[in-house]
């Protein structure tokens, strides 16, 4: 994720990292091209077809407010995904605060407390179809974790491992039945916020509507260099370069934003929120906690 302050006048046109011109800069090349022809074999007499540009804006006004929609769509998802992460934040902080209600500080607490931290690693490397980092090892004995990658779903591992602990924990009279009843729910908050994300990363889109859009894209911005030629002449090129620019950038942003969990500039930062919750859980058990993460070229990963 982007994290910087807002750009001045002159670095606004300058910032190309978050950027998605560098990704359509050859399709606005070849649409600025392609204007450049018409308008070279219209001024030599080659007959050319000449479209009203009322037309054509009107047949833009009805694409953009369809991108507009996609756009919306795929920001809504983007939200969600935060929500989401979120909310698994604050159930392991509150995971924390309920375990020293039930069950003070004991070796217990500390084991759930980092089989939690083992859990959000695992779901983070889950979503993004990456293997999982190594400081999962300074959480639970590698034996364990190994059987948790093993599974097909390595992030469950942790969760069911609490749920063992907690029962044998209740059985041997260390946590109330309320207790367990509480510690209960709060892991079933998170394993509802985790079926979430997943839902999100294993859903995509409508493939029809990526087909629609660039295919619609593509022929309107083929048809605008024609509806350019009387009205703006020579500066014909000029604006379909920007028109492209607007509707693939449009639907460039959209690719983004539909896959929030990716490991990019502009997706969710979920490794610098693994080191929220490892602060939060060294804080609980009055151990050291590690340093935030800080933006590395202005990207938070």
């Amino acid at each position: 994720m982007i994290v910087r302050k807002n750009p001045t006048f002159l670095t606004l046109f300058l910032i190309t990292k978050g950027s998605i011109v560098p990704k359509i800069a050859p399709k606005i090349g070849f649409f600025m091209a392609l204007s450049v022809i018409i308008l070279v074999l219209d001024h030599t007499g080659v007959p050319i077809i000449h479209i009203n540009f009322q037309a054509a804006s009107i047949f833009g006004l009805a694409l953009s407010l369809f991108l507009g929609f996609r756009n919306n769509a795929a920001y809504e998802r983007w939200w969600e995904a935060r929500m989401l992460w979120g909310q698994l934040i604050a159930d392991i902080r509150s995971l924390g605060r309920e375990t020293m209600t039930f069950m003070g500080e004991t070796q217990d607490r500390a084991e759930l407390l980092k089989l939690a931290c083992v859990f959000l690693h695992l779901h983070r490397t889950n979503l993004r179809r990456t293997d999982p980092p190594a400081q999962v090892q300074e959480f639970a004995d590698p034996a364990l974790i190994q059987s948790f990658k093993d599974m097909r779903n390595p992030a469950c591992g942790p969760l069911n491992e609490m749920a063992k602990r907690l029962h044998r924990i209740h059985a041997n009279g260390g946590i109330s039945d309320f207790g367990l009843r509480v510690l209960s729910q709060r892991l079933g908050a998170i394993s509802l916020a985790q079926a979430g994300c997943e839902r999100i990363s294993s859903t995509p889109m409508p493939y029809v509507y990526v087909l629609l859009i660039y295919r619609t894209i593509f022929l309107y911005c083929i048809l605008v260099p024609f509806g350019l030629i009387e009205s703006v002449g020579w500066m014909a090129p000029v604006f379909a370069g920007i028109i492209a620019y607007v509707f693939y950038g449009l639907a460039a942003v959209t690719d983004e934003l539909k896959h929030p969990f990716t490991n990019s500039v502009n997706g969710i930062p979920l490794d610098a929120m693994c080191r929220t919750v490892e602060i939060s859980v060294a804080e609980a058990l009055n151990t050291p906690p590690p340093m935030p993460l800080e933006p590395k070229d202005h990207i938070l990963t």
